[in-house]
């Protein structure tokens, strides 16, 4: 057999040969063989890994659930199984759809609640409590929400507590979907100033597009872009798990 050097793995991935030693410390790479002098002994395989381990870790992903999805590939590609690797891509790329779907569906609601379809019918104001229990929301999130400036609900003039109409609940209803769906607070909030502007066009891109003076924002302030580029990751790594694949099955010339 043909050993690989640290290096000549790094050099064919484009990575820092410290990121290969890290990557076969950490179990992401089939246990190393050592030569008699003690250098590393790498295959073929040990290589086909790097390239997979390297397209999943290279950039963070946009959320947990996303990233436990792609790091399942892993284990099955160490061990050679190749074919539930291919399985748990698809898997991957399903995963990573669904969450555009609901990102959609969300966005959707939004701009028909902008354009003055209700999204909620309770008749009576409801105090905090009520809300909570009616939305499957704590009351610690309602305040958070009331007092980073999404929603301004008015209180009772006689004991000045919160008193939650229609209005607020549909606006509620909204913000909640949106958050559930992984869009941020920063992203909601974006969304709403401009809403509560008068101006109910291009309400997805406010969502997706942070302004100049965000100097730091995460995945979820603008999550459709990121849903978008999480997808066509998964998409590359289909087809380097079938490049793999198509390879170890090629008839030996």
């Amino acid at each position: 057999m043909k050993y690989l050097r640290t290096v000549d793995l790094a050099k064919a991935v484009g990575v820092h040969p410290n990121t290969v030693r890290r990557y076969a410390e950490w179990g992401l790479l089939p246990p190393v063989g050592r030569s008699p002098s003690g250098y590393r002994r790498f295959s073929e395989h040990h290589l086909d890994c790097l390239r997979l381990v390297h397209l999943i870790y290279y950039k963070q992903y946009a959320s947990l659930g996303i990233r436990q999805s792609g790091l399942r590939m892993i284990p099955a590609a160490v061990k050679g199984d190749w074919g539930g690797a291919l399985e748990l891509a698809y898997g991957h790329l399903a995963f990573v759809r669904a969450e555009r779907t609901q990102a959609d569906v969300a966005a959707g609601l939004l701009e028909r609640w902008a354009q003055g379809a209700p999204a909620d019918a309770t008749a009576q104001s409801l105090q905090i409590g009520q809300v909570a229990q009616l939305l499957g929301v704590s009351i610690d999130i309602l305040r958070n929400w009331d007092r980073n400036g999404l929603i301004d609900v008015p209180r009772d003039p006689d004991n000045g507590y919160r008193r939650y109409g229609s209005p607020e609940l549909s606006r509620l209803r909204v913000i909640r979907v949106l958050s559930k769906a992984g869009y941020s607070l920063s992203a909601i909030l974006r969304m709403l100033i401009q809403l509560d502007r008068g101006d109910r066009s291009n309400l997805r891109q406010a969502l997706d597009t942070p302004r100049p003076d965000e100097d730091v924002f995460q995945a979820s302030d603008r999550w459709m872009s990121t849903l978008i580029d999480q997808e066509q990751r998964a998409l590359k790594i289909i087809e380097l798990v079938e490049e793999i694949i198509q390879k170890q099955t090629a008839p030996i010339p």
